[in-house]
Protein backbone atom coordinates (compact mmCIF):
# COMPACT_ATOMS: atom_id res chain seq x y z
CA UNK A 1 0.00 0.00 0.00
CA UNK A 2 1.05 3.30 -0.79
CA UNK A 3 -0.49 6.44 0.56
CA UNK A 4 -0.27 9.94 1.13
CA UNK A 5 -2.03 12.27 3.92
CA UNK A 6 -2.61 15.42 4.91
CA UNK A 7 -4.81 15.80 8.11
CA UNK A 8 -6.11 12.78 9.82
CA UNK A 9 -10.22 14.22 10.82
CA UNK A 10 -11.30 11.83 13.00
CA UNK A 11 -14.69 12.16 14.23
CA UNK A 12 -16.25 14.95 10.92
CA UNK A 13 -18.15 13.44 7.93
CA UNK A 14 -15.58 12.46 5.31
CA UNK A 15 -16.38 11.06 1.62
CA UNK A 16 -14.22 7.88 -0.14
CA UNK A 17 -13.86 7.61 -4.00
CA UNK A 18 -12.11 4.95 -5.72
CA UNK A 19 -10.45 4.85 -9.22
CA UNK A 20 -10.44 0.97 -9.58
CA UNK A 21 -7.79 -0.76 -11.80
CA UNK A 22 -7.56 -5.14 -12.53
CA UNK A 23 -5.35 -5.14 -10.09
CA UNK A 24 -5.05 -2.10 -8.04
CA UNK A 25 -7.27 0.95 -6.65
CA UNK A 26 -6.74 3.78 -6.04
CA UNK A 27 -8.85 5.54 -2.76
CA UNK A 28 -8.87 9.11 -2.04
CA UNK A 29 -10.26 10.88 1.24
CA UNK A 30 -12.25 14.22 1.36
CA UNK A 31 -13.92 16.32 4.27
CA UNK A 32 -17.03 17.38 3.70
CA UNK A 33 -16.21 20.82 2.54
CA UNK A 34 -14.02 19.06 -0.43
CA UNK A 35 -10.46 19.40 1.51
CA UNK A 36 -8.26 16.54 0.53
CA UNK A 37 -7.47 14.43 3.41
CA UNK A 38 -5.86 11.67 2.10
CA UNK A 39 -5.01 9.12 -0.62
CA UNK A 40 -3.55 5.56 -1.25
CA UNK A 41 -3.28 2.55 -3.57
CA UNK A 42 -4.27 -0.74 -2.48
CA UNK A 43 -4.59 -4.43 -4.04
CA UNK A 44 -7.69 -5.42 -5.44
CA UNK A 45 -7.65 -8.50 -2.91
CA UNK A 46 -10.04 -9.27 0.31
CA UNK A 47 -6.89 -7.95 2.21
CA UNK A 48 -6.65 -4.78 -0.28
CA UNK A 49 -9.73 -4.23 0.20
CA UNK A 50 -10.04 -4.61 4.34
CA UNK A 51 -6.84 -2.30 4.50
CA UNK A 52 -8.96 0.20 1.32
CA UNK A 53 -11.79 0.60 3.85
CA UNK A 54 -9.54 1.07 7.23
CA UNK A 55 -7.72 3.52 5.41
CA UNK A 56 -11.15 5.29 4.67
CA UNK A 57 -13.43 4.98 8.17
CA UNK A 58 -10.00 6.09 9.89
CA UNK A 59 -10.60 9.70 8.65
CA UNK A 60 -13.91 10.26 10.00
CA UNK A 61 -17.75 9.09 9.87
CA UNK A 62 -17.89 8.21 6.32
CA UNK A 63 -21.38 9.56 4.67
CA UNK A 64 -20.37 7.59 1.05
CA UNK A 65 -18.25 6.54 -1.28
CA UNK A 66 -17.79 7.09 -5.06
CA UNK A 67 -17.00 4.07 -6.73
CA UNK A 68 -15.96 4.27 -10.66
CA UNK A 69 -17.11 1.11 -12.17
CA UNK A 70 -19.04 -1.07 -9.25
CA UNK A 71 -20.15 -3.28 -12.15
CA UNK A 72 -16.20 -3.89 -13.19
CA UNK A 73 -12.94 -3.22 -11.89
CA UNK A 74 -14.81 -1.60 -8.68
CA UNK A 75 -17.17 -5.01 -8.17
CA UNK A 76 -14.70 -6.55 -5.43
CA UNK A 77 -14.88 -3.22 -3.48
CA UNK A 78 -18.18 -2.14 -3.70
CA UNK A 79 -19.07 -5.67 -1.88
CA UNK A 80 -16.76 -5.50 0.75
CA UNK A 81 -17.96 -2.02 1.28
CA UNK A 82 -21.03 -2.58 1.02
CA UNK A 83 -20.74 -5.75 3.68
CA UNK A 84 -19.55 -3.14 6.13
CA UNK A 85 -22.70 -0.81 5.83
CA UNK A 86 -21.49 1.86 4.16
CA UNK A 87 -23.12 4.03 1.44
CA UNK A 88 -21.66 3.47 -1.94
CA UNK A 89 -22.72 5.30 -5.38
CA UNK A 90 -22.02 4.83 -8.58
CA UNK A 91 -19.64 7.55 -10.90
CA UNK A 92 -19.43 7.88 -13.88
CA UNK A 93 -16.04 8.54 -15.44
CA UNK A 94 -15.00 12.27 -15.70
CA UNK A 95 -15.79 13.75 -19.22
CA UNK A 96 -13.57 14.68 -22.06
CA UNK A 97 -13.66 18.40 -21.24
CA UNK A 98 -12.84 18.27 -17.46
CA UNK A 99 -9.97 16.01 -17.91
CA UNK A 100 -8.44 18.33 -21.02
CA UNK A 101 -8.90 20.85 -17.84
CA UNK A 102 -7.53 18.69 -14.72
CA UNK A 103 -5.89 16.09 -16.46
CA UNK A 104 -5.61 12.24 -15.73
CA UNK A 105 -3.88 10.29 -12.66
CA UNK A 106 -5.30 7.90 -10.16
CA UNK A 107 -5.41 10.08 -7.44
CA UNK A 108 -6.79 12.96 -9.71
CA UNK A 109 -9.58 10.43 -10.83
CA UNK A 110 -10.03 8.95 -6.98
CA UNK A 111 -10.33 12.81 -5.76
CA UNK A 112 -13.15 13.36 -8.86
CA UNK A 113 -14.62 10.40 -7.30
CA UNK A 114 -14.89 11.38 -4.19
CA UNK A 115 -16.17 15.06 -5.14
CA UNK A 116 -18.85 13.50 -7.32
CA UNK A 117 -20.35 11.80 -4.10
CA UNK A 118 -19.74 14.71 -2.16
CA UNK A 119 -22.11 17.08 -4.78
CA UNK A 120 -24.45 14.67 -4.99
CA UNK A 121 -23.95 14.62 -8.98
CA UNK A 122 -23.02 10.83 -8.57
CA UNK A 123 -26.09 9.14 -6.82
CA UNK A 124 -26.92 6.16 -7.93
CA UNK A 125 -26.68 2.96 -6.31
CA UNK A 126 -24.42 0.61 -7.66
CA UNK A 127 -25.74 -2.44 -9.40
CA UNK A 128 -25.73 -5.44 -6.67
CA UNK A 129 -25.22 -9.46 -7.50
CA UNK A 130 -28.80 -10.46 -7.57
CA UNK A 131 -28.59 -10.36 -11.94
CA UNK A 132 -24.83 -11.22 -11.88
CA UNK A 133 -25.63 -14.81 -12.73
CA UNK A 134 -28.17 -13.93 -15.44
CA UNK A 135 -25.67 -11.26 -16.95
CA UNK A 136 -23.12 -13.59 -17.30
CA UNK A 137 -25.68 -16.04 -18.74
CA UNK A 138 -26.69 -13.27 -20.96
CA UNK A 139 -22.92 -12.67 -22.44
CA UNK A 140 -22.17 -15.98 -22.97
CA UNK A 141 -25.47 -16.66 -25.40
CA UNK A 142 -24.57 -13.04 -27.20
CA UNK A 143 -21.00 -14.14 -27.59
CA UNK A 144 -22.25 -17.86 -29.17
CA UNK A 145 -24.47 -16.29 -31.76
CA UNK A 146 -21.53 -13.58 -32.39
CA UNK A 147 -19.32 -16.25 -33.01
CA UNK A 148 -22.03 -18.31 -34.87
CA UNK A 149 -23.27 -15.83 -37.09
CA UNK A 150 -19.39 -14.97 -37.75
CA UNK A 151 -18.74 -18.94 -39.01
CA UNK A 152 -22.32 -18.78 -41.52
CA UNK A 153 -20.33 -15.55 -42.90
CA UNK A 154 -17.28 -17.35 -43.48
CA UNK A 155 -18.88 -20.40 -45.44
CA UNK A 156 -20.90 -17.98 -47.03
CA UNK A 157 -17.45 -16.18 -48.43
CA UNK A 158 -15.87 -19.43 -49.01
CA UNK A 159 -18.47 -20.62 -51.23
CA UNK A 160 -18.54 -17.24 -53.15
CA UNK A 161 -14.99 -17.85 -54.35
CA UNK A 162 -15.28 -21.37 -54.47
CA UNK A 163 -14.37 -23.82 -57.72
CA UNK A 164 -17.79 -24.11 -59.73
CA UNK A 165 -18.63 -28.01 -58.63
CA UNK A 166 -18.22 -27.19 -55.07
CA UNK A 167 -20.46 -23.77 -54.90
CA UNK A 168 -22.72 -25.25 -57.53
CA UNK A 169 -23.50 -28.18 -55.38
CA UNK A 170 -23.80 -25.63 -52.12
CA UNK A 171 -25.66 -22.42 -52.83
CA UNK A 172 -28.30 -24.47 -53.61
CA UNK A 173 -28.61 -25.26 -50.09
CA UNK A 174 -29.50 -22.51 -47.59
CA UNK A 175 -29.71 -22.47 -44.03
CA UNK A 176 -29.75 -26.02 -41.60
CA UNK A 177 -29.96 -27.51 -45.01
CA UNK A 178 -26.49 -26.66 -45.81
CA UNK A 179 -24.81 -26.71 -42.65
CA UNK A 180 -25.78 -30.69 -42.33
CA UNK A 181 -24.46 -31.02 -45.78
CA UNK A 182 -21.41 -29.35 -44.96
CA UNK A 183 -21.35 -30.89 -41.77
CA UNK A 184 -21.28 -34.81 -42.92
CA UNK A 185 -19.72 -34.85 -46.08
CA UNK A 186 -16.05 -36.20 -47.17
CA UNK A 187 -13.51 -33.54 -48.53
CA UNK A 188 -12.54 -35.66 -51.85
CA UNK A 189 -10.58 -34.24 -54.89
CA UNK A 190 -7.60 -32.59 -55.62
CA UNK A 191 -5.40 -30.59 -53.01
CA UNK A 192 -7.47 -27.26 -53.41
CA UNK A 193 -10.96 -29.12 -53.25
CA UNK A 194 -9.87 -30.97 -50.22
CA UNK A 195 -8.56 -28.09 -48.55
CA UNK A 196 -12.00 -25.65 -49.22
CA UNK A 197 -13.75 -28.56 -48.11
CA UNK A 198 -12.22 -29.06 -45.01
CA UNK A 199 -12.67 -25.87 -43.86
CA UNK A 200 -16.17 -25.86 -44.70
CA UNK A 201 -17.00 -28.85 -43.23
CA UNK A 202 -15.03 -27.13 -39.85
CA UNK A 203 -16.86 -24.31 -40.07
CA UNK A 204 -20.37 -26.10 -40.03
CA UNK A 205 -19.33 -28.35 -37.40
CA UNK A 206 -18.78 -25.33 -35.50
CA UNK A 207 -21.98 -23.49 -36.36
CA UNK A 208 -24.03 -26.58 -35.28
CA UNK A 209 -21.89 -26.60 -31.94
CA UNK A 210 -22.61 -23.03 -31.11
CA UNK A 211 -26.32 -23.36 -32.10
CA UNK A 212 -26.74 -26.60 -29.39
CA UNK A 213 -24.84 -24.25 -27.24
CA UNK A 214 -26.72 -21.17 -27.72
CA UNK A 215 -29.67 -23.01 -27.05
CA UNK A 216 -28.59 -24.74 -23.56
CA UNK A 217 -27.82 -21.61 -22.77
CA UNK A 218 -31.19 -19.77 -23.69
CA UNK A 219 -33.05 -22.54 -21.66
CA UNK A 220 -30.85 -22.03 -18.73
CA UNK A 221 -31.20 -18.21 -19.19
CA UNK A 222 -35.04 -18.58 -19.14
CA UNK A 223 -35.25 -20.70 -16.45
CA UNK A 224 -33.20 -17.86 -14.05
CA UNK A 225 -35.18 -14.71 -16.00
CA UNK A 226 -38.27 -16.86 -15.25
CA UNK A 227 -37.63 -17.18 -11.41
CA UNK A 228 -36.26 -14.00 -10.90
CA UNK A 229 -39.39 -11.89 -12.16
CA UNK A 230 -41.93 -13.90 -13.77
CA UNK A 231 -44.43 -11.17 -14.40
CA UNK A 232 -41.80 -9.97 -16.40
CA UNK A 233 -40.65 -13.07 -18.52
CA UNK A 234 -44.71 -13.98 -18.68
CA UNK A 235 -45.35 -10.54 -20.63
CA UNK A 236 -46.62 -10.53 -24.00
CA UNK A 237 -43.47 -10.38 -26.41
CA UNK A 238 -40.90 -10.60 -23.89
CA UNK A 239 -38.60 -13.73 -24.41
CA UNK A 240 -35.70 -15.05 -22.24
CA UNK A 241 -32.84 -13.08 -23.92
CA UNK A 242 -35.52 -9.54 -23.94
CA UNK A 243 -36.06 -10.67 -20.15
CA UNK A 244 -32.52 -10.71 -19.36
CA UNK A 245 -31.31 -7.90 -21.12
CA UNK A 246 -34.09 -5.39 -19.36
CA UNK A 247 -33.35 -7.24 -15.97
CA UNK A 248 -29.03 -6.70 -16.49
CA UNK A 249 -30.10 -3.09 -17.72
CA UNK A 250 -32.29 -2.23 -14.14
CA UNK A 251 -29.18 -3.70 -12.28
CA UNK A 252 -31.26 -6.12 -9.97
CA UNK A 253 -31.96 -2.41 -8.38
CA UNK A 254 -35.34 -1.31 -8.72
CA UNK A 255 -34.91 1.55 -6.43
CA UNK A 256 -31.86 3.13 -9.03
CA UNK A 257 -35.36 4.18 -11.22
CA UNK A 258 -37.15 6.02 -9.08
CA UNK A 259 -40.50 6.98 -11.77
CA UNK A 260 -41.24 5.26 -14.72
CA UNK A 261 -40.04 8.33 -16.75
CA UNK A 262 -36.44 7.56 -15.25
CA UNK A 263 -36.68 4.27 -16.91
CA UNK A 264 -38.23 5.35 -20.22
CA UNK A 265 -34.80 8.11 -19.58
CA UNK A 266 -32.65 4.91 -19.36
CA UNK A 267 -33.86 2.95 -22.19
CA UNK A 268 -33.38 5.51 -24.40
CA UNK A 269 -37.21 6.09 -25.23
CA UNK A 270 -38.20 9.35 -23.46
CA UNK A 271 -39.44 11.77 -25.93
CA UNK A 272 -37.34 14.46 -27.07
CA UNK A 273 -38.84 17.72 -28.06
CA UNK A 274 -38.17 18.08 -32.47
CA UNK A 275 -40.39 20.84 -33.26
CA UNK A 276 -39.40 23.76 -35.85
CA UNK A 277 -41.76 26.59 -36.60
CA UNK A 278 -45.30 25.21 -37.10
CA UNK A 279 -43.84 21.92 -36.91
CA UNK A 280 -44.40 20.38 -33.34
CA UNK A 281 -43.31 17.04 -32.36
CA UNK A 282 -40.67 14.59 -30.51
CA UNK A 283 -37.94 12.67 -32.03
CA UNK A 284 -36.38 9.10 -30.54
CA UNK A 285 -34.12 9.51 -27.69
CA UNK A 286 -30.32 8.35 -29.50
CA UNK A 287 -29.18 8.40 -25.41
CA UNK A 288 -29.68 5.58 -22.78
CA UNK A 289 -28.83 2.05 -22.89
CA UNK A 290 -28.78 1.27 -26.23
CA UNK A 291 -29.20 -2.56 -25.68
CA UNK A 292 -32.49 -2.04 -23.24
CA UNK A 293 -33.56 -0.10 -26.07
CA UNK A 294 -33.34 -2.52 -28.59
CA UNK A 295 -35.35 -4.91 -26.40
CA UNK A 296 -38.43 -2.92 -26.32
CA UNK A 297 -37.97 -2.42 -29.88
CA UNK A 298 -38.48 -6.28 -30.45
CA UNK A 299 -41.47 -6.28 -27.84
CA UNK A 300 -42.88 -4.04 -30.32
CA UNK A 301 -42.44 -5.66 -33.85
CA UNK A 302 -43.88 -8.77 -31.92
CA UNK A 303 -46.56 -7.05 -30.29
CA UNK A 304 -47.11 -4.78 -34.11
CA UNK A 305 -47.26 -8.69 -35.56
CA UNK A 306 -49.30 -10.88 -33.34
CA UNK A 307 -51.27 -8.71 -30.88
CA UNK A 308 -54.93 -7.36 -31.74
CA UNK A 309 -54.93 -4.63 -29.23
CA UNK A 310 -51.43 -3.43 -30.71
CA UNK A 311 -52.76 -3.60 -34.07
CA UNK A 312 -55.66 -1.85 -33.77
CA UNK A 313 -53.43 0.83 -32.14
CA UNK A 314 -51.64 1.22 -34.94
CA UNK A 315 -54.24 1.01 -37.26
CA UNK A 316 -55.57 3.98 -35.72
CA UNK A 317 -51.91 5.65 -35.31
CA UNK A 318 -51.72 5.41 -38.91
CA UNK A 319 -55.33 6.39 -39.74
CA UNK A 320 -54.39 9.52 -37.78
CA UNK A 321 -51.14 10.36 -40.00
CA UNK A 322 -48.52 9.45 -37.75
CA UNK A 323 -45.51 7.18 -39.78
CA UNK A 324 -44.23 3.60 -39.00
CA UNK A 325 -41.56 5.46 -36.97
CA UNK A 326 -43.66 7.51 -34.76
CA UNK A 327 -45.73 4.74 -34.13
CA UNK A 328 -43.09 2.37 -32.87
CA UNK A 329 -41.65 5.49 -30.68
CA UNK A 330 -45.47 5.48 -29.18
CA UNK A 331 -45.47 1.82 -28.43
CA UNK A 332 -41.52 1.80 -26.85
CA UNK A 333 -42.33 5.19 -24.53
CA UNK A 334 -46.24 2.74 -23.27
CA UNK A 335 -44.43 -0.57 -23.23
CA UNK A 336 -41.40 0.94 -21.14
CA UNK A 337 -44.41 2.27 -18.56
CA UNK A 338 -45.35 -1.65 -18.54
CA UNK A 339 -42.01 -2.67 -17.85
CA UNK A 340 -41.35 -0.30 -15.23
CA UNK A 341 -44.48 -1.76 -13.33
CA UNK A 342 -43.06 -5.51 -13.57
CA UNK A 343 -39.53 -4.16 -12.32
CA UNK A 344 -40.75 -2.49 -9.46
CA UNK A 345 -43.57 -4.65 -8.11
CA UNK A 346 -44.47 -8.38 -7.84
CA UNK A 347 -46.90 -8.84 -10.71
CA UNK A 348 -49.02 -12.32 -10.13
CA UNK A 349 -48.48 -14.96 -12.85
CA UNK A 350 -52.22 -16.82 -13.64
CA UNK A 351 -51.66 -20.51 -13.41
CA UNK A 352 -51.56 -22.23 -16.39
CA UNK A 353 -50.26 -25.68 -15.97
CA UNK A 354 -53.48 -27.13 -15.20
CA UNK A 355 -54.75 -26.64 -18.64
CA UNK A 356 -52.98 -29.74 -20.41
CA UNK A 357 -54.14 -32.15 -18.05
CA UNK A 358 -57.81 -30.66 -18.16
CA UNK A 359 -57.68 -31.29 -22.52
CA UNK A 360 -56.40 -34.38 -21.93
CA UNK A 361 -58.86 -35.70 -19.64
CA UNK A 362 -61.18 -34.39 -22.04
CA UNK A 363 -59.93 -36.30 -24.53
CA UNK A 364 -60.03 -32.53 -26.63
CA UNK A 365 -57.29 -32.32 -29.04
CA UNK A 366 -54.53 -29.20 -29.77
CA UNK A 367 -56.30 -28.92 -33.02
CA UNK A 368 -60.00 -28.74 -31.83
CA UNK A 369 -58.94 -26.30 -29.27
CA UNK A 370 -57.35 -24.14 -31.62
CA UNK A 371 -60.15 -24.25 -34.25
CA UNK A 372 -63.01 -23.71 -31.56
CA UNK A 373 -60.51 -19.93 -30.73
CA UNK A 374 -59.59 -19.64 -34.19
CA UNK A 375 -56.08 -19.82 -33.59
CA UNK A 376 -53.11 -21.91 -34.74
CA UNK A 377 -52.39 -25.29 -32.85
CA UNK A 378 -49.07 -23.80 -31.90
CA UNK A 379 -50.48 -20.58 -30.13
CA UNK A 380 -52.38 -23.15 -27.73
CA UNK A 381 -49.30 -25.00 -27.47
CA UNK A 382 -47.25 -22.34 -26.41
CA UNK A 383 -50.00 -21.41 -23.96
CA UNK A 384 -50.10 -24.66 -22.07
CA UNK A 385 -46.03 -24.96 -21.95
CA UNK A 386 -45.97 -21.14 -20.55
CA UNK A 387 -44.03 -20.00 -23.57
CA UNK A 388 -46.33 -17.61 -24.57
CA UNK A 389 -48.48 -15.47 -22.05
CA UNK A 390 -52.50 -14.79 -22.75
CA UNK A 391 -54.91 -14.28 -20.09
CA UNK A 392 -57.52 -13.79 -21.98
CA UNK A 393 -57.64 -16.73 -23.90
CA UNK A 394 -56.22 -19.06 -20.86
CA UNK A 395 -59.29 -18.09 -18.95
CA UNK A 396 -61.55 -19.08 -22.20
CA UNK A 397 -59.98 -21.49 -22.65
CA UNK A 398 -60.15 -22.96 -19.30
CA UNK A 399 -63.69 -22.17 -19.08
CA UNK A 400 -64.53 -23.95 -22.38
CA UNK A 401 -62.80 -27.15 -21.31
CA UNK A 402 -64.47 -27.04 -18.15
CA UNK A 403 -67.99 -27.12 -20.00
CA UNK A 404 -67.14 -29.36 -22.78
Amino acid sequence: MAATSSTVSTGSDVFGGVDSHADTLHVAVISSNGGHLADGEFATTTPGYAAALAFITAHGHVVAIGVEGTASYGAGFTRAARAEGLTVVEVNRPDRAERRRIGKSDPVDAYAAARAALSGRASSAPKDDTVAGIRALHNAARSATKARTAALNQIGQLLITAPDAIRTKYTQLSGTDRTDALARMRPTGDAVHIAILTALKSLARRVKELTAEHQALTQVLDSEASTHNPGLRAAYGVGPDTAAQLLITAGGNPERMRTEASFAALCGVAPVPASSGKTHRHRLSRGGDRAANAALYRIALVRMASDARTRAYVARQTAAGRTKKEIIRLLKRAIAREIFRYLTTTVAVPEIADLRPLRQSKNITLTAVAQHFGVWPTTISRLERGLSRDDDLAHAYRTWVQTA
